[in-house]
This record gives structure tokens, C-alpha cells and sequence, in this order.
């Protein structure tokens, strides 16, 4: 039968239409507007020219050609010394070698120096998924992978946060990230997810994600210990729309380093293409310029994995291998990579996990830049890729494939305690420092809360002149520590000053640098991936395998005895 016109429609497809994968947007390419990938027809061939120790010619554009990020890569980016001889390499001679168990790590990391952005391209675009995961697995800087959360709240209640900052430090998270929603609560914010964190155990990394300037001041502090919400971008165009370049980027980096603070910059697939700005190029082209804009400014890492921008290359064929290509990009120039899953992006449970096991079964230095430790309707980053609802989804993965995700198991008494002695930490400290008070009711409900609807209301005004007593008045994380040791509570006050002795130290500056609950700085330094094959790099430890196995789930035959 040939039909021109359906009048009758299959009940199959009726059926299918009304799957959640299809309320997700799907484009064909684009290549003019950017909406491609991985491949573009307007990407340029790999090129390289050096005359007197400085390169002139760069993916096919001469240095008079330049522009300003073109210049700073050249500059600062890649080895004059090596590049011409790198580049004459066969590009598939060099994926081969990514996948090589017997070629190290250190090999493609010092390979890498003299590669142009166009080169790493081509290098990538020979790659499946699979074998992009193998090199994920070789390639992350600190050989124990590790995860990342958002602890953040509708009605920014500084008492829900510590609370539920706690419960995430329980279940594994090595970094926590909060964001406002009204900008004057953003020093609340940072303490409670200072507190919060702290009392969980010792060692967690948190940042409060808010404009560069603010963002730095409470890093100064000593009220948040790192930052990565400092974004850069493919283009020119779109770079200098917020009124910066990759030397301004350089010089933020710098500040927050001087004062003891570890960061990295932003960047990930998609963002030029949503800001107008793609100039034609494929997504992934314009990523590998910001890599190696990180790499030049000396950061120790990257968050990347198109992050917020997750929506665009995930609608474009390839979109989401394109997407794990990023990560891989940043592995082999040596970065920490945070490596996305941060932002929802798909109606359909399958996608996202499978999006999600790209960087989950190989590892990363952090499998989410961003694991919703809330749930989505309190995340203020706009959902994540996974939240508290999915957590014991993710831990059965865990344990079905034998994968150290970061987490672990937790039981329902430890969760209300540690949330109880976090929401009455806090108030300790909002006592001690003249704050608005904490009711013995908020810390009840606090430790039985799942979101901010179980909360009560605070007065907002009040709170909002106490937070910018923080920055008017410079309340630091010393005050804190004090304020802790006075009321009691000892052990917080000790891991506070912990966190604010780890500043002067500068350990946790050293790339993929995560502290563990020894307040032992764990990093590529003492940790390297040496992974070489089967039998080598990270191994789940007898103790953590038992861990992971220990769902609260599962039945035991001495349960019926």
C-alpha cells in the first residue's frame, strides 16, 4: 500500500511518540551555523610553521591572520620546539597510540604539547566511543576517580544547605558546589556549605558559584576552597562579549592561586553555537582551542563536558561522542577534568544514563561536575543529569559493574544524625556570630528534610543584612573555626582550620588535587594514573569493594536465621 497522506495513524508509532525521548529536540546539521559536531567542512586542516622559535603558521592561517586566541595558543600552548615534528605525524598513527596499552600516558601527555587544535581534531575523529573510553580509563591525571555534587535550595535556607551538605559528604562527594538564587545570600550560602561539609568529615572542597569578583572575595575568606565557574570560549566574538580574553582569564587564575585557592576554568561544546557565535567551525574544533587556552593559562584543570550547554551538541548527530571527545581532549593535555553530567539534557532515563557511563565506567577525575545532591526541583543549576532520586539507581550500577563511582552506601539513622549535628552547628555559629536565629524547629525539620518545601520560612530581609555583614565586616573561616571551638563543637572547628592551614600549604593547587579524610592531599602528583593494561592503575580495594557491595537493599541468609 503507498500512502502520500496518513489518515490513519499506527498505533505503534502513537505509542512511541509519547516515549520521553521524544519530547527531547533533535536537529539535522548545520555546519554554517555551527551545529556539527565533530567534523565540519569548515574546520581547518592541521597545519604548523616555526620560524626564529615562534610559531607564524597555525591550522592554516598565518600569524598576521591571528587572532587573539590563535595568538595565545601559539604563545603559550604548544612547544615551538617539538611542533613541527609532531605534526608531521600520521594522525591515525597517533590514535592508535592513545589506545595502545603499552604506549604511556606520559608519552601522548608530551606528544600533545606540540599538537594544534585542528591536529587533536583529526586525532579524535578516528575514535569510537568505546575506544575513547579506553583512553578515558589511561589518560585522567589522579589514577582514583572521584565525584563532585550540587548542594543548592530554592529558598537558599542556609539551614537546609549545611544539612543536606552534610548528607552528601556522607555519601562520598570530594567537592560541593552551591549557587543563589537571590545574589545577597550568596555569604550564607558559602558557610553553611562550609559547615555543612565539615561535619560530615574533613578534607571536602566546596565553592559558591556567583560572579568572578564575588566569587573570589569569599575564596579570600577562606569560606569556600576552590572555584571552576570561570568560563572561556571557542571564538573571539563570543570570548570578548563579557569583556574578557584568554590574558584577563590568566590573570584571575593567578589570583585565585596567590591566595591559596585551587580552580579551573570552564568550558564545553555548544556554548558558541548557543551565543551566536560558532564562526562555522564544528563544536568540538572550537572546545579543543579552549582546552588549550587552559592549558597556557597554567590551570591545573577543566570543567568540561558541554556543561550547560549540554542541550545543543546532545540535538546534533554524534553530539554526545562529540561530548565525551572533549574530556578525552583534556586528559591528554594533562588537566583535571571535571567531566559534566551536570545539567539534565534529556526526558528519557535510558539517555541519560548512557551519556552518563561514558564517564562513569572509565572514570574521571570527577565523574559530575555536578551530581545533584538535591533534589532537581531545588537545584538552582537549572536540574542535573542525575539527583538524590537517582542515587540508589547509581549506586546499584556501581555495584552491577564492579566501578568505583565515588559514592557509597549510606544508611537512614546516619543520613537524620549527621544532618541533625550540621543544622545545629550552624546554629552555633549563627548564635555566636549575631546572625538571624535558627529555631529549634528549622533543625528538626532540617534533619528530616528531602527538599526546601519541608523547611519553614525565614525572614529573608533579616538575612539578607546579616550574609552582607560577612563581606562588609570580613568574617573569615578562622571566625568560623573559633565561633565552632567556643560553642563546642571541636571537631568542625578543627576541620575548618584544616581546610584554611591546607590554603597556606598549597598541596591541593597541584592538579586533580582532592583531600581525603586524613587531610591527606590526594593528586596527580602522589596518586598518577599509571594505568598500563589489566592489572594496572585503579583497582577497587578489597575494603571498598565491600562497600560498594553493602547496598542496604540487598537480603543476607543470616537475615532469616
Amino acid at each position: 500500500m503507498q500512502v502520500s497522506q496518513l489518515t490513519k495513524r499506527s498505533q505503534r508509532f502513537l505509542m512511541l511518540e509519547r516515549q520521553p525521548i521524544n519530547q527531547d529536540g533533535f536537529v539535522t546539521e548545520w555546519p554554517e551555523m555551527g551545529f556539527v559536531a565533530m567534523s565540519s567542512p569548515n574546520d581547518p586542516n592541521p597545519s604548523v610553521k616555526v620560524e626564529n622559535g615562534k610559531i607564524v603558521e597555525l591550522d592554516g592561517k598565518s600569524r598576521e591572520q591571528f587572532d587573539m586566541l590563535d595568538r595565545f595558543i601559539a604563545d603559550y600552548a604548544i612547544n615551538a620546539k617539538i611542533t613541527e615534528k609532531v605534526m608531521e605525524m600520521d594522525g591515525l598513527d597517533i590514535a592508535r597510540m592513545l589506545v595502545d596499552i603499552h604506549v604511556p600516558r606520559a608519552e601522548i601527555v608530551k606528544l600533545a604539547e606540540g599538537m594544534t587544535p585542528a591536529k587533536v581534531v583529526e586525532v579524535l575523529n578516528y575514535m569510537n566511543v568505546v575506544e575513547m573510553m579506553m583512553e578515558l580509563q589511561k589518560m585522567r591525571a589522579r589514577k582514583t576517580p572521584s565525584n563532585q555534587c550540587h548542594v543548592t535550595n530554592v529558598r537558599d535556607n542556609p539551614v537546609l544547605m549545611a544539612a543536606d551538605a552534610a548528607e552528601a559528604g556522607l555519601r562520598g562527594f570530594d567537592e560541593q558546589e552551591t549557587t543563589v538564587g537571590i545574589v545577597r545570600y550568596a555569604p550564607f550560602n558559602a558557610l553553611a556549605l562550609l559547615v555543612g561539609s565539615q561535619t560530615a568529615r574533613g578534607g571536602i572542597l566546596t565553592q559558591d558559584a556567583l560572579e568572578e569578583a564575588t566569587e573570589l572575595r569569599l575564596a579570600m575568606l577562606g569560606l569556600t576552597s576552590y572555584a571552576e565557574t570561570i568560563s572561556i570560549y571557542g571564538t573571539e566574538s563570543v570570548f570578548v562579549d563579557g569583556d574578557d580574553t584568554p590574558w584577563s582569564k590568566s590573570f584571575l587564575a593567578s589570583a585565585y592561586a596567590s591566595r591559596g585557592a585551587k580552580m579551573r576554568f570552564t568550558s564545553g561544546t555548544g556554548s558558541e553555537v548557543q551565543m551566536a557565535g560558532a564562526e562555522g567551525k564544528s563544536m568540538l574544533y572550537l572546545e579543543v582551542r579552549c582546552i588549550m587556552m587552559a592549558k597556557g593559562a597554567g590551570v591545573q584543570g577543566l570543567q568540561n563536558g558541554s556543561i550547560s550547554c549540554i542541550g545543543v551538541p546532545a540535538a546534533v548527530p554524534s553530539g554526545l561522542r562529540a561530548v565525551l571527545a572533549e574530556n578525552l581532549a583534556a586528559m591528554i593535555f594533562g588537566l583535571e577534568v571535571a567531566s559534566g553530567n551536570d545539567q539534565t539534557f534529556s526526558h528519557s532515563a535510558i539517555r541519560r544514563s548512557a551519556k552518563m557511563l561514558c564517564q562513569m565506567l572509565p572514570g574521571t577525575d570527577f565523574i559530575f561536575s555536578g551530581y545533584s545532591a538535591v533534589p532537581n526541583s531545588d537545584n538552582m543549576f537549572a536540574g542535573s543529569n542525575m539527583d538524590i532520586t537517582d542515587m540508589d539507581d547509581y549506586l546499584v550500577l556501581q555495584r552491577d559493574m564492579m566501578v568505583d563511582g565515588g559514592l557509597r552506601p549510606v544508611d537512614e539513622e546516619s543520613v537524620i544524625q549527621i544532618r541533625y549535628e550540621a543544622a545545629k552547628a550552624l546554629q552555633a555559629v549563627f548564635d555566636e556570630l549575631g546572625f538571624p536565629v535558627i529555631t529549634d524547629e528549622e533543625v528538626e525539620c532540617a534533619a528530616y528534610a528531602s527538599s526546601s518545601e519541608n523547611m519553614p520560612p525565614r525572614n529573608v530581609v533579616e538575612d539578607l543584612k546579616a550574609a552582607e555583614r560577612i563581606l562588609t565586616e570580613g568574617i573569615t573561616g578562622l571566625d568560623v573555626a573559633l565561633a565552632l571551638a567556643k560553642r563546642g563543637y571541636g571537631e568542625i572547628a578543627e576541620r575548618v582550620f584544616a581546610m584554611l592551614k591546607q590554603r597556606v600549604a598549597g598541596d591541593y593547587l597541584h592538579t586533580s588535587a582532592i583531600i581525603n579524610k586524613n587531610n591527606v592531599v590526594i593528586s596527580a602528583v602522589n596518586d598518577e594514573n599509571d594505568y598500563g593494561g589489566p592489572g594496572t592503575g585503579y583497582r577497587l580495594s578489597p575494603e571498598r569493594w565491600e562497600e560498594i557491595k553493602n547496598i542496604r537493599q540487598a537480603i543476607s541468609p543470616q537475615d532469616f536465621d
